[in-house]
Parts: C-alpha cells; structure tokens; sequence
C-alpha cells in the first residue's frame, strides 16, 4: 500500500484562486524527485485562518491517513501568518529542531530567514512539517530536514519511506 502524503498550501489568495499556487508543487516536484517509495499525494489549498489550517491538518492526518504532511505558507511574521500556531494546536508533541535546522539553512542565502517561524509536530501517526512559502526556499529546506524525516516515521509507527540517494539519504542508525 502506498504511503499517504499531505500536502497543504496555506494562503488567502491562492484558495480564492487569485494567485497560482507555487508551493504545494514545489513540494510535490520535490518529493517525487527524493522519495523512491511508492506514495500518493493528498493536496489541499486553505486561506490563512487557523480554524481552517487546523481542521485541514487533523483530517489530513486522522482521516486521510497521511503519515507525513508538509505545510507551504503562513510561517511568517505577518498578522495572518498562523500556519505554526495551528500546527501546535493540532500537534500534542512538537519537534522544534525542524525549525532551527531549515532557518540555519535558509539563513545561507537570506538574512530574513530569522523571521521565519518553521517547526514540525506529531500528530498520532503523522509528521507535520511547516515550511517557507517560495519554491526555492521550500527545496532548501526539505534537503536539510529529508534525512530525518523517514526515520521519524518509522518511530511514529509509520509507513517506510525510502529516498532517492542522488538526491538526499535517508539516515538510520544502526541497529
């Protein structure tokens, strides 16, 4: 069976259909060129409104059965940005590393990355990762994070994934 993937793009005008959503297939072109195990992606665009990014994420992860999803959007310090607020309000346990690592990362090739508030939490059986709104941060950030993340499934009682090692290695320890 194939492995269920979220993938969330979080903004006003792209879900009034104004603005053409550059992140969420930032994400899915990323993961189709890492991931080398079977997958199926679970797209959702919502506006910026913690509500909604709340409800879309608990379906996401409780109904749709998506072991991981990946959020695009909202991480800024903007008053409408609220995508990390509404992940910890869904994510009883929270990984705050995901975060340090892709702002130490996105902050090579940007000064403002400092005002980025990235992060990832656990929900059940789900890895929920926030990351930046443009294509070329989004990849950035899911090449630093990618080798934990399949590892993180499996500790969550997820599905293995496995990656594409020309592109990023998964990291395991050893047994």
């Amino acid at each position: 069976m194939a492995a269920r993937i979220g993938v969330v793009t979080v903004s006003d005008r792209a879900s009034r259909g104004e603005y053409e959503d550059k992140g969420g297939p930032a994400i899915l072109a990323f993961l189709r060129e890492a991931l080398s195990c079977e997958w199926e992606p679970v797209a959702r665009v919502v506006p910026d409104e913690q509500d909604r990014i709340e409800s879309t994420l608990k379906a996401l992860c409780d109904d749709e059965g998506c072991c991981l999803v990946v959020t695009t959007g909202g991480t800024g310090p903007a008053p409408r940005d609220v995508t990390p607020e509404a992940t910890a309000a869904v994510c009883p346990k929270m990984l705050p590393g995901f975060g340090e690592l892709m702002r130490q990362v996105s902050l090579r090739s940007v000064p403002t990355a400092i005002l980025s508030r990235q992060t990832a939490g656990i929900r059940g059986k789900s890895l929920v990762v926030n990351l930046p709104g443009k294509p070329a941060a989004i990849r950035e950030c899911l090449l630093a994070v990618m080798p934990a993340v399949p590892y993180c499934v499996d500790l969550i009682g997820g599905p293995y994934l496995t990656t594409n090692e020309a592109v990023v290695k998964a990291f395991r320890p050893k047994a």
